[in-house]
C-alpha cells in the first residue's frame, strides 16, 4: 500500500484525509506518502521531534490497522438472552430468561422511576452479574469475556437516549460521509447518505438540508437523523431507545424500518401505540421485570384501533406545526 499514490489510497479509503489533513500540508496526489514526505524541509520533521522514518512508519502502522478493522467480518447477532437478577428491595426476578431475535421489538414499560433505564443500561454493559441488578446478558451464547477472546473491534449495540446532543462541528453531509465512509466503497457513499437524510426528513417532518450543522439540528432532527443512521449505516444489530417518542418524529415508522433492517429493538416507552407495536413488552416494577406480555389477537385489534387514533393525531400535529388553523378533530379550517 505504501507504494500508491495518495489518489489512489483516499480512493480505497477515503477516511485516510482525516489523518493526512493533520499534516497541514498539500500532499501532490500523483505521488506516494513517501514521496511527498521527501519533499517536505528538515524542520517538518523537527516540529514533530520525528525522524523521516518514524513518520513513515507511524503512517504504515496506521494503513496496517485501519485495512484489519475494515476487513474484519461483520459478526451477525442471533439472539440476545436476558437471564434474572434481583429488584430494588432484593427481590429475585420472577422469569427464567428473554430471548430476542433479529426483527423484533420489545417495548420496556413501567412508571417513571421503576427502572426501564436500568434494564438499557445492563443489555448495553451486557452486564454479567456486576450491575446494581444483577443480571446476566448473553449475545450469541457468549458473555462479554468470551465475546472479547473471540470477536474482533465491532460494537454490537447502537443507543439513543432522551438527553442526545451533537458536539461535533461539522454539517449533515459530512457527519453521514464520515461514518459511510467507515463501511462502504467511495462509489456507495452518496447513495446512501441520500437514503439516510431523506429517511430523517420523513421522520422527522421537519425540512433541513445536508448542508445544516449538526449541531444545530433540532431535537426531533438530531434523533429522526439518527435513528436513519442506525437503520442503513451503522453495523450494530441491537438498537437501544430511551423515551424519545416526545421528539416530535413518527416514531412508529422509525421501529419499521430499524425492524426492515433486521435490529433487534429495545425501547422504554410510556406510549400505548408504541407498547401494544412491539412483539412483547416488558413490564419494570421496583427495579424488576415483574412480568412479560407478549401480544395476542385481542391487543392486535387494540393495536389498529390505536394506530388510527396515532395517524389522526399525527395528521393534526403536522397541520399546527405548518400553521393551519384547526376546526374540528382531524380537519382543517
Amino acid at each position: 500500500m505504501m507504494n500508491k499514490t495518495i489518489r489512489e489510497l483516499t480512493e480505497q479509503y477515503p477516511y485516510i484525509n482525516i489523518y493526512l489533513d493533520d499534516f497541514d500540508i498539500n500532499f501532490d496526489e500523483n505521488r506516494s506518502f513517501e514521496e511527498n514526505l521527501k519533499q517536505q524541509p528538515d524542520h517538518f520533521f523537527e516540529q514533530r521531534k520525528m525522524s523521516f522514518k518514524e513518520v513513515l512508519d507511524e503512517f504504515e502502522d496506521y494503513l496496517d490497522k485501519a485495512k484489519a478493522i475494515l476487513e474484519e467480518s461483520i459478526e451477525n447477532v442471533d439472539d440476545i438472552t436476558i437471564y434474572p437478577g434481583k429488584g430494588k428491595d432484593g427481590v429475585p426476578e420472577p422469569y427464567e430468561e428473554i430471548t430476542v431475535h433479529p426483527g423484533e421489538i420489545i417495548a420496556i414499560v413501567g412508571e417513571t422511576g421503576s427502572g426501564k433505564s436500568r434494564l438499557l443500561e445492563d443489555i448495553e454493559w451486557q452486564a454479567e452479574k456486576d450491575t446494581p441488578t444483577g443480571r446476566t446478558v448473553i449475545i450469541n451464547g457468549m458473555s462479554k469475556k468470551e465475546r472479547r477472546k473471540t470477536s474482533g473491534r465491532q460494537r454490537l449495540i447502537a443507543q439513543l437516549s432522551q438527553n442526545m446532543n451533537f458536539v461535533l462541528d461539522m454539517n449533515v453531509d459530512e457527519f453521514l460521509k464520515m461514518h459511510a465512509e467507515c463501511f462502504v466503497s467511495q462509489g456507495e457513499v452518496e447513495v446512501l447518505v441520500k437514503k439516510v437524510y431523506e429517511t430523517a426528513i420523513s421522520l422527522s417532518g421537519e425540512e433541513f438540508s445536508l448542508n445544516s450543522s449538526i449541531t444545530g439540528l433540532s431535537g426531533g432532527q438530531s434523533r429522526a437523523l439518527m435513528i436513519a443512521d442506525c437503520a442503513y449505516i451503522s453495523r450494530a444489530p441491537i438498537v437501544l431507545i430511551d423515551e424519545i417518542e416526545n421528539a416530535g418524529i413518527d416514531i412508529q415508522r422509525a421501529m419499521k424500518i430499524l425492524v426492515g433492517s433486521e435490529k433487534i429493538v429495545f425501547i422504554a416507552t410510556h406510549d400505548p401505540v408504541l407498547a401494544l407495536f412491539a412483539n412483547k413488552r416488558i413490564v419494570i416494577r421496583n427495579g424488576a421485570v415483574s412480568k412479560i406480555i407478549e401480544r395476542n389477537e385481542e391487543e392486535e385489534k387494540a393495536l389498529h384501533e390505536a394506530e388510527k387514533l396515532y395517524g389522526r393525531l399525527l395528521y393534526l400535529r403536522n397541520r399546527i406545526r405548518s400553521g393551519e388553523k384547526i376546526s374540528q378533530f382531524g380537519g382543517m379550517a
